[in-house]
């Protein structure tokens, strides 16, 4: 008797153990833990996918109790009714709002309580009712509204055929009427000025060429300024006289300004005449014995009966102390038939020709 009391204890003892350890467990995830719980019945309108006994009850996202019996409502085959335990500091009211919610990555489900203002009867055991699709999962909504898409879309199948047809048409109608369209773009883009800018097309001036070995060179040193001229001439573009807009002339542009390539040429038509005597521009020399002033009177295309190019130069020859030596007023025209761009500036290299060799030939005679 002796050997077997101490198994009989030890027996006695283990059970009891394991009787606490169940009713601790029992009381724990039934009775309400480690506090006074309250117990709240809450009902679902629809599936509530996952959601077990013993899973968590939210307040406003904080832990406040556990699920703690599940089952379908007998009086309704799409509602499902829960109870669940929590803290009975736990300010849930009877408008408080019920949901399910997913979380984790797995998407556990938990009750979720939120929110709520009305104060609860005394001693009544309220009645939680969840939103409507509350148990919805993501994966269900998205499948709802895939439903509801394929709905419209078979509703409505007729009326995108007809949509898709027109546009087929009026696709092919813009392929047959490519050049048009391209055509009108490029007018309205010419009208308002847009798309890149049109390439100019730059004419120069040429020097007085084809002289003898000079008879009589030039005595001391000459420098040429830039001429003189009202602000009209002072462009790069072709002028006419009467003023009048020629399309052919609109990309048309001088190498440089009418002063800048009439003093340029000339400096050159002197070269060519003497180069080892020619004079220089006023900015490359300190003190010139002399200067050629230049005054530009014109330099257009005459438009009146026919067309030809008109040069019309005022010359001075002033010494180092500003006194006049010679003056004289040069002009030449060479008439042209066609107006457009080479026929003009054919003109006016004829007509600068002759005018600078005669103020070369001046100039050498007044020195």
């Amino acid at each position: 008797m002796e050997t077997r009391a101490p198994f009989v204890v030890v027996g006695a003892f283990v059970l009891a153990t394991m009787v606490a350890v169940f009713g601790f467990v029992y009381w724990l995830h039934n009775t309400g833990g480690l506090g006074p719980r309250k117990i709240y019945h809450v009902q679902f309108d629809g599936s509530v996918p996952g959601l077990l006994i013993g899973a968590g009850v939210l307040f406003n996202g904080i832990r406040v109790g556990e699920v703690t019996d599940l089952g379908l409502a007998p009086d309704s085959p799409r509602r499902v009714n829960a109870t669940i335990s929590v803290a009975s500091n736990t300010p849930v009211r009877a408008d408080t709002k019920v949901g399910l919610d997913f979380q984790g990555l797995t998407g556990v489900p938990v009750i979720a309580l939120e929110g709520g203002t009305q104060v609860s009867n005394v001693g009544e055991v309220p009645t939680l009712i969840a939103e409507a699709g509350a148990g919805q999962s993501m994966t269900q909504a998205a499948r709802d509204a895939l439903r509801k898409v394929d709905s419209v879309l078979s509703e409505n199948s007729q009326p995108l055929k007809d949509t898709i047809a027109n546009f087929k048409v009026f696709s092919e109608g813009l392929a047959r009427n490519t050049p048009k369209l391209d055509s009108i773009l490029a007018g309205v883009e010419k009208m308002t000025g847009g798309g890149p800018p049109a390439q100019k097309i730059t004419f120069d001036l040429r020097a007085a060429q084809g002289f003898a070995a000079p008879v009589k060179a030039i005595k001391g040193q000459l420098a040429i300024p830039e001429p003189t001229a009202v602000a009209m001439l002072e462009t790069q573009r072709m002028l006419f006289s009467p003023v009048k807009d020629y399309p052919d002339f609109a990309e048309f542009l001088w190498a440089d300004s009418i002063p800048k390539l009439l003093q340029a040429r000339l400096i050159e038509s002197f070269e060519n005449y003497d180069i080892a005597h020619a004079p220089l521009r006023a900015s490359d020399v300190g003190q010139a014995d002399f200067q050629l002033l230049l005054d530009v009177r014109h330099f257009q295309v005459g438009v009146d009966s026919q067309s030809s190019a008109e040069i019309a130069l005022s010359a001075r020859i002033v010494d180092k102390n500003g006194k006049v030596v010679a003056s004289r007023l040069f002009e030449q025209n060479q008439k042209f038939d066609s107006v457009e761009p080479p026929a003009a500036v054919a003109a006016f290299n004829d007509a600068f020709g002759r005018i600078a060799k005669d103020i070369i030939a001046w100039t050498v005679q007044a020195l």
